[in-house]
């Protein structure tokens, strides 16, 4: 099995929500396809007459309520994920007959915004988020093709890819067991590795990897804070209405003390997650789904727990650890493995991300992570309506407890009764959801999205 070379910062991004795999992923194909159309020779160029892009799976299935269209349109447009700003989605693909005229240095195509074409949710390309952007002549005749895959997290890739030249990690490992090994061998912690192996994978410094995790710690902090002080209701059909705001009320009056701790840690997980349905800025944590699990514990480390900004850094260190293991060796994609994959992961490494920045070390930290995600085992993806609004941001709470519960458990029982270990539990979950019915990956095709539909 390969060697993990994740970048941190790969992992966990900054961009607009809803959801990763449908606008991160989608926006990155756009502005990447852009790219290429630019670069055709200028006769190839002046036979364009059309652009079209078909998207399949989950992508099809849900891709309305997720705001794919909007992405791909936005990447067309210029636009990256972690500069976007929420005002550019929320004014596009209004109408059916919108139009742009898309730049491809010396000449122009008027792009139609119903030439994204709803495709087939079951298909036979490799990966079930599969794009495929064409630029077609009057004719019909295909001028540049690329097939892509948003495989989860905002990850994408394409056909033919190759994985860009980086440096080798320090320390390499493609699995709990291996990385346990050069902790021991070689007498280092946790976090140490892990920006170690960053510095060797992407050659930054260790100024410049600490000046990122701030910021991603800033925008993390921002959508909560966005989250419990607005009130109405979410985009789309659905009417959902935001339920932070009063959840962080009853949490306040009662001192945050006894059940008002629990009840501020949901406020703080459904801020985020609230603001993630809202289509605003969020840090995929690992996906954008999901994207209200840990932002919600760094919320209760820094406002509850008095933690210093260098151990909320080296819980971030020690999250991504889980993180790479689970995207490595399972999946972090509703689409692959249903919402164990993504509450459940982002669960997991919350609950590392809690006790390594609470002082333990790395057995605790491995075992709290193994609890929350083994409960998670088996959670089906099932957005009503195809929004990531219900029940996905109530399950962003849910995560977000079992995180501080799974902690609770590591810290207090004997780590030497503890049974299970990561890389079970990963693989379970990779079983779990090759097993797992396609109607149950992002697809709104069965579980609680048809039951609220029949209702």
């Amino acid at each position: 099995m390969d060697t993990i070379t994740t970048s941190i910062f790969e992992l966990f991004k900054v961009g607009p929500g809803p959801s990763s795999s449908h606008t991160i992923g989608p926006m990155k194909a756009g502005s990447d396809f852009m790219a290429l159309s630019r670069a055709l020779p200028v006769d190839t160029k002046e036979l364009v007459e059309k652009l079209e892009i078909r998207l399949f799976g989950s992508l099809s299935a849900t891709g309305a309520g997720h705001g794919t269209r909007k992405a791909v349109i936005s990447g067309l447009l210029g636009h990256s994920p972690e500069h976007c700003p929420p005002e550019v989605l929320d004014n596009l693909d209004r109408t059916p007959d919108e139009t742009h005229e898309l730049d491809l240095v010396g000449t122009f195509v008027t792009f139609h915004a119903n030439n994204i074409i709803m495709d087939a949710v079951e298909h036979d390309y490799p990966h079930s988020n599969t794009m495929v952007f064409r630029l077609l002549d009057k004719n019909e005749n295909t001028l540049l093709e690329r097939e892509y895959y948003s495989i989860g997290g905002g990850f994408l890739r394409w056909k033919g890819y190759v994985e860009p030249e980086r440096g080798r990690p320090k320390y390499p490992y493609n699995n709990m067991a291996a990385l346990k090994k050069h902790l021991t061998d070689n007498d280092i912690r946790l976090h140490e590795l892990i920006l170690e192996n960053e510095k060797a994978i992407t050659g930054r410094t260790e100024q410049e990897i600490n000046d990122a995790l701030d910021n991603l710690i800033e925008v993390m902090e921002h959508a909560v804070e966005k989250g419990i002080t607005t009130t109405g209701k979410l985009p789309g059909p659905i009417g959902l209405h935001r339920k932070a705001p009063t959840m962080y009320g009853h949490a306040r009056n009662e001192h945050f003390q006894g059940s008002g701790f629990i009840k501020a840690l949901n406020a703080y997980a459904l801020a985020a997650s609230e603001e993630n349905a809202a289509g605003h800025c969020i840090v995929t944590a690992p996906t954008a789904g999901a994207a209200g699990v840990i932002p919600a514990i760094l919320f209760v480390l820094k406002r509850h727990m008095g933690a210093l900004t260098e151990e909320i850094r080296e819980g971030l260190l020690a999250a991504s650890a889980i993180g790479f293991l689970v995207k490595h060796n399972a999946s972090i994609s509703g689409a692959e493995v249903g919402c164990q994959g993504e509450v459940g992961t982002a669960s997991a490494m919350a609950a590392a991300m809690l006790a390594y920045a609470r002082g333990y070390r790395f057995q605790i930290t491995e075992n709290s992570a193994e609890i929350a995600l083994e409960h998670h085992l088996g959670l089906t993806c099932d957005p009503v309506g195809g929004f990531v609004q219900i029940p996905c941001i109530e399950r962003n709470a849910m995560g977000a407890v079992k995180a501080y519960n799974a902690y609770l458990i590591a810290t207090t029982v004997e780590a030497a009764y503890h049974m299970v270990d990561l890389d079970k539990v990963v693989q379970a979950m990779k079983e779990t959801g090759h097993d797992m019915s396609q109607k149950y990956k992002e697809t709104s095709e069965g579980g609680l999205a048809l039951s609220m539909t029949e209702c």
